[in-house]
């Protein structure tokens, strides 16, 4: 690993500032070179366009500009096994790359290390992944990684954080704000989902408004309908409609309908 160089960075939203690392990336250009021609071997294509569609890449969508070589994530996660223990510059050159599927590469070897790490280790992660947030800069990238590694690591830590990235100006630090929660749904702790997803609910992105109303989903599934209820009881009326049918997905039919005429009369 290259040498690391303190650095500070306010995440936009709350005061909050926290210690990051910023790495002068010095990969292993044998390495590189050899990840870079097996992702480019089980590429296409056709796959390309179907994901630059997919993905919303046109002129202002969520995901201009973006490009994709058209590779599967299944095929991404047998290169994540081959290549696991490539050190944290190697990783850091591929999160900043122009393509969706070499960034992804990266976060999932990211997500690996961490699991196995140690302390130091996960620290480490951690401090980089939000040091490069800009980098995570779609839904699928962020779904895969904030609970296994943001949440995972604040599990036993202050979560103020947490209310920093939900007030980012970034759209997928706020994604990564609510995801991060799932980690705690999964151990039945739903206290931060409901903390998050209150704080988001007048957040104006479509891509906001599904999160937040799969999160509460899944609070009702793993933590306890009642739970779920008693949040929407109270807010169901000003939330999005997009968040709104997302957490009511499960729900029996005459409860959804209730849900909906509580949004209606507002």
């Amino acid at each position: 690993m290259g040498g690391t160089q303190p650095d500070r960075r306010k995440i936009a939203g709350p005061v909050f500032i926290i210690p990051i690392y910023s790495y002068h990336i010095s990969m292993n250009k044998k390495t590189v070179s050899k990840i870079k021609k097996d992702l480019r071997l089980v590429a296409s294509k056709e796959k390309s366009s179907v994901l630059a569609g997919f993905f919303k890449t046109g002129k202002g969508q969520y995901g201009e500009g973006d490009k994709f070589l058209g590779i599967v994530v299944p095929d991404i996660r047998r290169l994540v096994l081959k290549y696991r223990d490539i050190p944290m510059d190697d990783i850091l050159f591929f999160l900043h790359s122009e393509f969706h599927e070499e960034r992804l590469f990266a976060l999932l070897v990211a997500v690996d290390q961490f699991q196995k790490g140690d302390e130091e280790k996960k620290e480490e992660i951690f401090k980089t992944y939000l040091a490069n947030t800009e980098h995570i800069n779609s839904w699928d990238l962020v779904d895969l990684t904030a609970d296994r590694i943001v949440g995972s690591y604040l599990e036993n830590r202050d979560k103020k954080i947490l209310l920093a990235l939900a007030g980012s100006e970034l759209l997928w630090e706020r994604r990564i704000s609510i995801l991060a929660t799932f980690h705690f749904i999964k151990k039945g702790k739903s206290r931060w989902t409901l903390r998050i997803a209150k704080k988001l609910l007048v957040d104006k992105h479509d891509l906001m408004h599904k999160a937040v109303g799969w999160m509460l989903r899944e609070v009702g599934k793993r933590c306890g309908e009642e739970i779920e209820r008693a949040f929407l009881d109270t807010h169901a009326p000003k939330m999005p409609r997009t968040a709104l049918r997302y957490a009511i997905e499960r729900f029996d039919e005459p409860l959804r309908k209730r849900y909906l005429a509580l949004k209606r009369k507002t």
